[in-house]
């Protein structure tokens, strides 16, 4: 025994320089992400206060936005593999074009998703409306959902920027101002919606539009402090002349383009995969959604662990495989799962003992209370396995092994969990209190896959030898 474990510390557990890389890593955006998150609950309590009706038509509208929200994401991870890699690598000219190539996706994604919702907006809601609940409760929820949508979707672009420019300055290990930036922008739409949802200091009292509004100009007033900031100060040098042109060496676009393209391809079809989840939990009611809306706020905030530790794990891992050091790379992505599932089993915890406290909060029927409160027990419980996959799903994508990616997060959503809940919903009378926490427990299959995936070490391996 003694000898096993003198043979598993120094594998899963690193000396003091690594730690206090970590920390210095993650510290920020774990700040920046809590304070984001616990925000986002204090104006979900706000759009709560309105009814069950409003809070389920932003639930409904945020869970589509999530899905273009999620495709921006997987559009910038195949230029940000390249531009942890090139910072490792000391190529700088890599890392603006990586930059320039964030631009062009943002743009891209955005164009798309207004054309998306212009075309079939009402459609796409229209499909979290089929459970059980009134004709009338419905067309409430409806019209709550499209005058959030026909607001907060003009935020894509503003929010996609302010994304591109996080992520690049993230890969040189400057987390601050995006912290800041970040602190600014909640702070901001937390007094927004205090003025604007109930009219206070003689505002108007929008409702929902209030709420819609308050965010969009939080999300341009984030863009306009990272933007000015990164450009104002010596360090990024590698921005300067970003915009003197948008054209990207061929060959290099090429490149990230093909190893980039099944990321984008994984964070949309998984995105829809989660909708479809979100869908089908709806068959069992409308008041599902409001539950649903109440629990993911609630586990978002409590997730930002882990979720930070993610982002670190494509920093750190990046940079070392961008340096060449193969071996240090693979006992680092070990060590940094070994530190999240410690840190997540004290967040699940505590997580779990206020699960009953937080739907108290809201107005609303004291049933949706009840699945809100068994819902977050669940992701309390389940948090240390979400963890261990989002660790190795960005541990595999920091080595460019974006088809393994796909394979892992998209392949076991559709292949897997959906099918599984499908037959739970369609098959059996099972109440939502009992189908949410069976469906919720494959996540057991995905953090063992992911573990197998990179126990594998195929992985770990240095991409950017190409001439940018």
């Amino acid at each position: 025994m003694r000898q096993l474990t003198r043979r598993l510390k120094p594998a899963l557990i690193g000396d003091r320089a690594f730690y206090r890389t970590v920390l210095a890593i993650t510290m920020p955006m774990l700040i920046q992400n809590s304070v984001a998150n616990f925000i986002i609950l204090l104006n979900n309590i706000m759009v709560g206060q309105l009814g069950t009706a409003q809070m389920s038509g932003v639930a409904v509208a945020n869970q589509l936005l999530f899905i273009v929200n999620l495709c921006v994401f997987g559009g910038l991870s195949g230029p940000s593999i390249y531009g942890a890699q090139f910072y490792g690598a000391g190529n700088m000219k890599g890392l603006r074009h990586t930059f320039r190539l964030r631009l062009w996706v943002v743009g891209l994604v955005f164009v798309a998703a207004l054309a998306v919702f212009a075309a079939w907006g009402p459609d796409l809601i229209g499909l979290f409306l089929q459970g059980e609940g009134t004709q009338m409760d419905a067309r409430d929820v409806m019209d709550h959902a499209l005058i959030y949508t026909r607001i907060i979707i003009w935020g894509v672009l503003p929010s996609g920027l302010t994304q591109s420019y996080a992520g690049v300055l993230r890969e040189t290990g400057e987390t601050t101002l995006p912290m800041k930036a970040g602190i600014a922008a909640v702070l901001t739409n937390l007094l927004g919606n205090w003025l604007l949802i109930f009219g206070n200091l003689g505002c108007p009292a929008l409702g929902v539009t209030g709420a819609a509004v308050s965010t969009l100009i939080s999300q341009c007033l984030e863009l306009g402090i990272i933007a000015f900031g990164a450009h104002t100060t010596p360090r990024h040098a590698f921005l300067r002349g970003a915009y003197r042109t948008l054209r990207v060496p061929l060959k290099l676009a090429r490149t990230v383009t093909t190893r980039g393209l099944p990321l984008l391809v994984n964070e949309l079809i998984w995105s829809l995969g989660a909708t479809m989840m979100m869908q089908l939990y709806s068959m069992r009611g409308l008041q599902v959604l409001a539950g649903l809306n109440i629990a993911g706020t609630v586990s978002n905030m409590f997730n930002t662990s882990f979720i930070a530790l993610g982002n670190t794990v494509a920093v750190i891992i990046g940079q070392i495989l961008g340096a060449g050091e193969v071996d240090k790379a693979r006992r680092s992505a070990w060590q940094l799962t070994a530190l999240t599932a410690a840190v997540c089993v004290v967040m699940g915890g505590i997580m779990a003992l206020f699960a009953g406290f937080f739907p108290t909060l809201y107005n609303t029927e004291d049933a949706v209370r009840t699945m809100a409160s068994r819902f977050i027990l669940t992701s309390a419980l389940l948090m240390p396995l979400h963890a261990s996959a989002h660790i190795s799903f960005h541990t595999l994508r920091a080595g460019g092994s974006t088809t393994v990616t796909f394979i892992f997060d998209s392949g076991y959503s559709w292949l897997i969990m959906i099918p599984f809940t499908m037959a739970l919903v369609h098959l059996t009378d099972l109440p939502i209190l009992v189908l949410y926490p069976l469906s919720q427990a494959t996540a057991i299959i995905k953090s063992l896959m992911g573990i197998l995936f990179v126990a594998r070490s195929k992985w770990a391996k240095n991409i950017v030898q190409v001439d940018a």
